[in-house]
């Protein structure tokens, strides 16, 4: 009895521990696709390709360059690492490239590497999450690679996000704080009911 008990508590949480890496992969899905992939296209669509090719010096990154770098990071890390698919990426390459190429294309490239990315996601079981595998000379876990993979695209979302807003000079809305509450003001007295008289 006893023995069957402890079993079933080893069941409900491991349960627990594969629900929660499920949700993990959820979530890494819904931030880029739904969240941080959105921004990065609309900044593109508002600038132009001569915005998105210039460089302040030669010691920073464009916009285009850093979109050449998500996908090229996010390919070999999701795609590759996690997914098993060869490993293409010529990472200097991601920096070297001076434009300039258009937005479009660079809108069309970053959205099928994440669309691809989250297939992968999809697919992987959260059981494997704990897997190792190398690149780049690193070896780490799909959980890590794919926690630091939504870590550095937001990382360059905010980058390009910034970009935009310091060269169009004006908010582009992407935050929305839901409606603040009204707030009694203190000291304010409650109205309480006044007792009854005993007659």
């Amino acid at each position: 009895m006893a023995q069957a008990k402890r079993q079933n508590g080893r069941m409900a949480v491991g349960k627990r521990v594969t629900d929660g890496k499920a949700e993990f992969l959820k979530d890494a899905r819904r931030r880029l696709n739904n969240q941080l992939l959105p921004q990065i296209v609309r900044c593109l669509a508002l600038l132009s390709d001569e915005d998105i090719w210039w460089r302040p010096n030669d010691a920073s990154n464009s916009v285009g360059n850093l979109v050449l770098h998500l996908s090229g990071n996010v390919r070999q890390w999701i795609i590759s690492g996690v997914g098993g698919a060869a490993d293409v990426r010529h990472r200097d390459k991601e920096f070297s490239e001076r434009g300039p190429l258009p937005k479009r294309g660079l809108a069309a490239l970053l959205r099928a590497t994440v669309r691809e990315a989250g297939s992968v996601l999809v697919r992987v079981p959260p059981d494997s999450l704990g897997e190792p595998f190398s690149r780049q000379g690193f070896e780490m876990t799909r959980i890590e690679a794919i926690a630091r993979v939504v870590e550095h695209f937001a990382y360059h979302t905010g980058q390009i996000v910034y970009f935009t807003k310091s060269r169009l000079g004006r908010d582009l809305q992407f935050t929305h704080l839901p409606p603040a509450r009204k707030v009694r003001k203190a000291g304010k007295a409650r109205r309480t009911a006044k007792p009854k008289r005993k007659r």
